[in-house]
């Protein structure tokens, strides 16, 4: 599908939107438009080349190359010395998502589309909400931290919310794929910063939040303002989504919104809420109960507690909009999600769990399912580190969470990104009060790990869960966690 240059014009115009234009001639109205794009690497022929201000370069710089690859028109900040038919607007992010939805025929309006925002959770909860989704017979496409699906074909995902118009084209590759649905994980930064412009939604999902970002955010009341966005500016009519009812700032969603979602919860006074539950090493069985009254049960391959809201989370979320059958079936056939409690048997009788858990409210949930399943009388080690960058409080949090449910304590490097990893991991000490060591390089760490676990033990490796590389400076290494745990396995 495409449009043409006045058809954008006309559309920003009818918005009431204040458009500047520059042309060469009255042909230039009638340019035809197959693409938008942010990146001038990824132009081609027809190509609406957006001129992006970023924190660390501008699109107005890259006009050059653009036009050389087959741009066929500029969306710009100001006036530039192009040939190409250039429309102008105040800032170009604002208008991007909106521009690409009309390019790209209005994607979201033809897929059911879920939205999962929160601090915790969003990840197993997409996979267990697609994975109901397909038992249902629909397929359905996955933007997310891992992946990105468009229904037919899986990819690494580079960020969890991608920049809008790229949002755009993936929808609409779903749609062309033959999708009747999209899951996806929408983040505060995404939210906040525009990335979701021109998706609506018709299920919003709230897990819940904890302290993160506030390097960004700078304080609570700012990360739920990001986080509220996805409710306010983002849903279709008659939404129908879910909210944690047993966080606080889900309970402020659902007071505000409550005609329009289910809370689900552990207390009384959830909607929906588990009414018993049993975990162990295979899997979690639980019952559902929904309006007091309805009841649903189900078996998971997902332990913990936390997956036991995660799967009360997606199951809430889904009902009404598919059968309760597909529901039973999706949930017990959710597959293991990469880096969130990825278990790894070692050939000495040992046991590896790899989480993507970096805050301290994630750490102690994760360390304290392990000592639950464990039966309290296994060694467990942690192994963790933190990234640059990040809210430092947490530095020596994540030593104390360690600390109440593991044995022995590793620290090591993350993502130290522009910062020094000793002083990183001098912070995660000073919460450290079991028996510790810091071996910052991580493959070594992780090796050193692996050497000294005994049969029965368990080693919790968290922080970087499923990324493929370690951020340092402005390199990216390649490595993986549960990589560099297989090739130890099984070289010995």
């Amino acid at each position: 599908m495409s449009v043409n240059f006045r058809d954008v014009l006309s559309f920003l115009r009818d918005k009431g939107e204040h458009v500047g234009v520059r042309i060469k001639s009255q042909d230039n109205f009638n340019v035809e438009i197959s693409d938008v794009i942010s990146d001038s690497r990824d132009v081609t022929k027809g190509t609406l080349f957006a001129c992006i201000k970023g924190e660390i370069s501008d699109g107005h710089n890259f006009i050059d190359m653009a036009e050389a690859k087959g741009a066929c028109a500029l969306l710009c900040e100001h006036s530039v010395d192009s040939q190409l038919p250039q429309i102008i607007v105040e800032r170009v992010r604002k208008h991007l998502g909106e521009i690409a939805s009309l390019v790209y025929g209005n994607p979201s309006e033809k897929l059911l589309m879920i939205g999962i925002t929160g601090t915790n959770g969003k990840t197993t909860t997409s996979y267990i909400i697609r994975s109901i989704l397909q038992a249902a017979g629909i397929r359905t496409g996955l933007l997310g931290t891992i992946i990105e699906s468009d229904g037919i074909t899986d990819k690494d995902a580079d960020r969890t919310t991608p920049e809008s118009c790229i949002v755009q084209r993936q929808l609409a590759h779903m749609v062309n794929n033959g999708c009747g649905a999209c899951v996806m994980e929408t983040s505060s930064h995404g939210l906040f910063l525009g990335r979701l412009k021109g998706a609506l939604y018709d299920v919003p999902v709230f897990t819940n939040l904890y302290p993160e970002h506030l390097d960004f955010h700078k304080d609570m009341e700012n990360y739920f303002a990001a986080k509220k966005l996805l409710f306010t500016d983002y849903t279709k009519q008659n939404f129908k989504g879910a909210a944690n009812f047993d966080d606080p700032y889900g309970k402020r969603l659902l007071a505000e919104f409550g005609e329009n979602l289910s809370g689900f919860g552990l207390t009384q006074g959830a909607d929906s809420r588990v009414t018993s539950s049993r975990t162990d090493i295979n899997g979690t069985d639980l019952v559902i109960e929904a309006n007091g009254h309805d009841t649903l049960s189900l078996h998971s391959p997902l332990v913990g507690a936390f997956n036991i809201m995660n799967t009360l989370c997606a199951v809430t979320a889904m009902r009404g909009h598919v059968d309760d059958g597909a529901i039973i079936k999706g949930v017990a056939d959710v597959p293991q999600v990469p880096g969130r409690l990825e278990r790894i048997d070692l050939n000495n009788g040992a046991t590896v769990f790899v989480d993507f858990a970096h805050t301290p409210s994630a750490l102690a949930s994760v360390l304290g399912v392990i000592r639950g399943l464990s039966g309290g009388n296994r060694r467990i080690i942690s192994l963790f580190g933190h990234g640059g960058g990040r809210y430092h409080q947490n530095r020596p949090e994540l030593g104390k969470a360690a600390s109440e449910f593991a044995d022995e304590v590793i620290i090591t490097s993350d993502n130290a990104r522009d910062e020094d990893p000793a002083e990183i991991a001098k912070a995660i000490e000073n919460g450290v009060t079991v028996p510790h060591r810091t071996i910052l390089d991580r493959h070594e760490a992780v090796n050193t790990a692996l050497g000294s676990l005994k049969s029965g033990d368990i080693l919790v490796i968290t922080g970087k869960g499923p990324e493929k590389f370690i951020l340092i400076k402005d390199k990216k290494i390649p490595f993986n966690d549960s990589q560099t745990v297989t090739a130890w396995r099984d070289s010995h």
